[in-house]
């Protein structure tokens, strides 16, 4: 683990590579007691340059359109299982292209993509997902499930007969959730497609399973998948979490510019931004952990409010607490900033970018990207 962050440049976002390898052996294990396949989506982790060290864990990838199930044949060296809301016409060539397993979101895609899917030159598994209108995510933005959702086919859309051509099902219905709620979400998905189960080839049971968070009930998960395998004639299940894979792995590292004061309030202003590279802490929202700080304010202690440096008003988090004053030129170290991060962060406002590094388990630092003015432009040409 990382013991010294004076020698990482900021902002930058770090990898701990001893940490990312505890999460991979953990998810190792559940995959083969479980009897599945655990899957790496791309949704929430894409550091491409990491892949080998996932690969000597995990081989399969999750992808959301053509791009990602290229990165997956390219750096994960695997055909993707791809879904998306809705493919298109001209980039279809390229997901059948490096996709092993492709599903739809609607009857509609489905009946338009189908002919494609059966006459490319290698088998391509085909699926649909379905909607089993049951899910205990609590925020509206992440609810899959909500009255009116795009997402997912209903069971009374199929009038109780498989599609042609379909040989899974794929739902998602979980956000950083625990195995109850997969438990209770499996009753709600065999009563809704239970009569479809015994016809299909494989489930995907979407992510949202935070199996490497502490005090995840992860013999509860094997017994559920087991015993769900067991009563459809061992149908293969696959899950494809984003978020665990590198829960608690890494951090944004980043650096106090200046601190103002207005009405008893004091804000650091940080050379990172809340809403170019921490985007889910303003649209969950969450509060995330600060290295070395209090994460409630504390009586009687130096406090302060963490702000980005673009010109969004709301663009801050706050309040924490220090044992001693801040100052300009201090380092702000923010906790499990590589999940759901990176893939969200953005040059919004020409906010410099934080580069990319990992800490390397033998404590080496490595510099793996840095970022400068011709990719602000070329993003924006």
């Amino acid at each position: 683990m990382i013991s010294d962050f004076s020698k990482i440049p900021t902002p930058c976002y770090v990898i701990d590579e001893e940490l990312l390898r505890k999460n991979l052996s953990l998810i190792q294990s559940i995959k083969e007691e479980a009897g599945i396949e655990i899957i790496l989506a791309f949704k929430g982790f894409s550091m491409w340059k990491a892949f080998p060290v996932v690969r000597e864990y995990i081989s399969g990838a999750a992808a959301s359109g053509a791009y990602e199930a290229k990165l997956a044949f390219e750096e994960m060296k695997t055909l993707a299982h791809t879904y998306s809301p809705a493919f298109q016409v001209s980039d279809f060539n390229e997901v059948m292209e490096h996709s092993s397993h492709i599903t739809f979101n609607s009857l509609s895609q489905l009946e338009k993509f189908l002919p494609k899917v059966k006459n490319f030159s290698r088998k391509i598994s085909v699926g649909i997902r379905v909607n089993p209108e049951f899910s205990e995510v609590e925020t509206e933005l992440y609810n899959p499930c909500g009255t009116g959702t795009r997402l997912g086919i209903l069971a009374e859309q199929l009038n109780n007969e498989l599609p042609e051509g379909v040989e899974g099902f794929h739902f998602h219905t979980l956000c950083e959730s625990s195995a109850f709620d997969l438990e209770k979400t499996l009753a709600a998905f065999e009563l809704k497609f239970g009569k479809f189960l015994s016809k299909l080839k494989w489930v995907n049971m979407g992510g949202g399973h935070l199996m490497t968070r502490k005090g995840y009930d992860k013999e509860r998960l094997i017994n559920i998948l087991k015993n769900f395998r067991q009563r459809w004639n061992g149908i293969q299940v696959i899950l494809e979490p984003g978020s665990a894979f590198v829960w608690e792995t890494g951090y944004l590292i980043c650096e106090i510019v200046d601190i103002v004061e207005n009405k008893g309030i004091k804000t650091a202003i940080l050379n990172v931004s809340f809403t170019a590279h921490m985007p889910d802490c303003l649209e969950m929202p969450y509060k995330p952990r600060l290295h070395g700080a209090y994460n409630e304010p504390v009586d009687g202690k130096p406090t302060y409010r963490m702000g980005g440096n673009s010109c969004l008003a709301g663009d801050f988090i706050g309040f924490w607490s220090f044992d001693n004053n801040l100052k300009a030129g201090d380092k702000i170290i923010f906790e499990d900033m590589i999940h759901y991060t990176m893939v969200k962060s953005s040059m919004f406002n020409g906010v410099p970018h934080p580069a990319i590094g990992i800490y390397k388990e033998n404590g080496e630092f490595k510099l793996l990207r840095s970022f400068d003015y011709n990719d602000y432009k070329q993003r924006m040409a």
